[in-house]
């Protein structure tokens, strides 16, 4: 009798026992990856210093000597370390004037002294007043707190009162003189 129960016992564990070794060893492939798959790792990382602060579309506000607003922006502005300049690309500076009018410049790259409210410029400055003059050169330097601006490289100016260029120019109280320096050649047009 103890041996057909062991033989009974026998003819159904056997199976079972073998169908769940062939399944462990078909699937076994399949838990060594989801063990990988479920660690984690952790390293010692080296603590990073940033060298440089990375800006996009910054925007610079401000009041002038006079109360009279600015505004300086860029596509993207780096200022490095402690320096106080910030390193500017396609940067643009609105001036609102005291009469209620206004200037606006832009070019290529620029450099910006915030402390001391200076603004250099490279690369195609355009300078726009609202009366429609406009003035072309490749490098100038602003005093935006003090209303100045100036540049030593060739300038060309258009507007009301016809074209003009020259090797340099400077601009007083926020562009209402305008000193071209060097030789100047005008072609003016009078009022009919």
């Amino acid at each position: 009798m103890r041996r057909r129960i062991l033989v009974a016992v026998a003819k159904r564990l056997l199976p079972l026992a073998a169908v769940g070794l062939l399944a462990t060893v078909a699937l076994w492939p399949e838990f060594e990856s989801a063990a990988d798959r479920g660690r984690v790792a952790f390293r010692r990382v080296a603590e990073v210093q940033p060298t440089a602060l990375h800006i996009v579309e910054p925007r610079y506000q401000g009041l002038d000597e006079q109360n009279q607003p600015y505004t300086v922006t860029a596509a993207t502005a780096v200022q490095e370390g402690e320096e106080q300049a910030v390193q500017l690309q396609e940067p643009r500076a609105d001036l609102e004037l005291n009469d209620g009018g206004w200037v606006y410049l832009e070019a290529r790259e620029g450099r910006y002294d915030r402390p001391g409210s200076r603004l250099d410029l490279a690369g195609d400055v355009t300078i726009h007043h609202d009366d429609g003059t406009q003035f072309v050169t490749p490098r100038a330097e602003l005093d935006i707190a003090g209303g100045d601006a100036s540049g030593d490289d060739p300038v060309a100016a258009q507007g009301p009162f016809g074209t003009l260029t020259a090797e340099g120019f400077r601009l007083y109280d926020r562009g209402q003189v305008v000193v071209f320096t060097g030789r100047a050649r005008a072609v003016l047009e009078g009022a009919r």
